[in-house]
């Protein structure tokens, strides 16, 4: 009995330590950022015209991305044409996301700055998003358009092996989806 009095009031310190841990913000230490919703890798990849994901659509139903087609060049058997194609498809890609992405940093930066000066109205933020919301979707649709333009580029027989060498089909593409027991 003397045991269990002891070890009651350590137990309960315990319980309070990890009650009190769990109410730590998630978003503790990113109010240090220079962008608070976006983190330093996603502001880098904005500004460099980076893919992050936005051609899933594409990319998971068939439409190859020209980024992942030149790593696969020699794989794919790209005729020299179609390789200065995709290269070009690329850069005017990236150039033209990269664009976007500029602009879309200095709204993201300006709806940081009306709220860390409190200048932040019902307005001004419905005007900012508004902006905000057309670029996301000129940046996503910059992708998504490479991946139509990069179809057009390649033979079907040539789709069907970057589908497969990118584990989309066969056995690599239910590796994920199946649970295994232990």
């Amino acid at each position: 009995m003397t045991k269990l009095l002891y070890l009651y009031p350590c137990l309960m310190a315990v319980m309070i330590n990890a009650a009190s841990a769990d109410s730590t913000s998630p978003y503790a230490g990113q109010n240090t950022r220079d962008i608070k919703s976006l983190a330093p890798e996603d502001v880098d990849a904005y500004l460099s015209g980076k893919g992050m994901g936005l051609a899933k659509a594409a990319e998971l139903n068939g439409y190859p991305g020209p980024a992942h087609v030149l790593a696969l060049a020699s794989e794919l058997d790209l005729s020299p044409n179609q390789k200065q194609r995709t290269e070009a498809l690329f850069t005017s890609m990236e150039a033209k996301a990269a664009d976007l992405g500029h602009a879309l940093i200095e709204q993201e930066r300006e709806l940081d700055e009306q709220f860390a000066s409190k200048q932040a109205t019902q307005e001004s933020v419905a005007a900012i998003l508004q902006r905000i919301g057309e670029l996301q979707a000129k940046v996503r649709g910059a992708h998504l358009q490479a991946h139509l333009a990069q179809l057009e580029i390649l033979t079907s027989s040539q789709v069907a092996k970057y589908q497969e060498l990118r584990g989309y089909t066969g056995a690599t593409a239910h590796e994920g989806s199946h649970q295994h027991p232990h």
